[in-house]
């Protein structure tokens, strides 16, 4: 069976831009993997600890054959694999990978919550999201993407750019 699973990326130590498309890519070599959609690479503000670098963030659209912990599980050895240290909540990392939605089911775990639970607090994973997928419908507020990013009240900065790092426009 093929799921669907939107995967948040995102990374704001090292080379950030280059650290997402290999993490995309490592997700990409896993059998069965496929992504579907890519959104466009984004410079977002800080959010929850403000105190570090920017972070580059964008959205994937996989088809895949890996159930949510399989998938959760290959995700945080992806991550493991970049280095990435976990510690204070939303610290500097050099890659972070998020399940966001998966098929349209609702987990709720110690250790995996889907939809992911602050999707409609955080601008930084709606506007890419809303890029791939806008009429994806969240399964516990029963409303699109677009509606829930029109809704959001975050106000941080979420910049659009190309491959190398330039602005291409403010995302309002």
């Amino acid at each position: 069976m093929k799921n669907i699973a939107h995967i948040g990326v995102g990374s704001n130590l090292g080379d950030k831009i280059k650290n997402c498309k290999e993490a995309i890519n490592e997700v990409s070599r896993f059998e069965g993997n496929l992504i579907k959609e890519s959104s466009s690479f984004y410079r977002t503000e800080p959010w929850g600890k403000e105190d570090q670098d920017w972070f580059i963030n964008c959205v994937i659209k996989l088809e895949s054959p890996l159930s949510a912990y399989r998938l959760l599980k290959l995700l945080q050895d992806i991550e493991i694999r970049f280095k990435r240290k976990r510690g204070d909540r939303w610290s500097s990392r050099t890659i972070d990978l998020d399940i966001l939605f998966f098929n349209d089911e609702i987990v709720n775990t110690k250790y995996l919550q889907i939809p992911h639970p602050l999707i409609k607090e955080r601008r930084f994973v709606m506007i890419p999201l809303n890029e791939v997928s806008p009429k994806l419908i969240h399964p516990l507020f029963n409303k699109s993407i677009k509606e829930l990013l029109d809704e959001t009240g975050d106000e941080k900065e979420v910049i659009k750019i190309d491959d190398e790092g330039k602005k291409w426009f403010f995302c309002v």
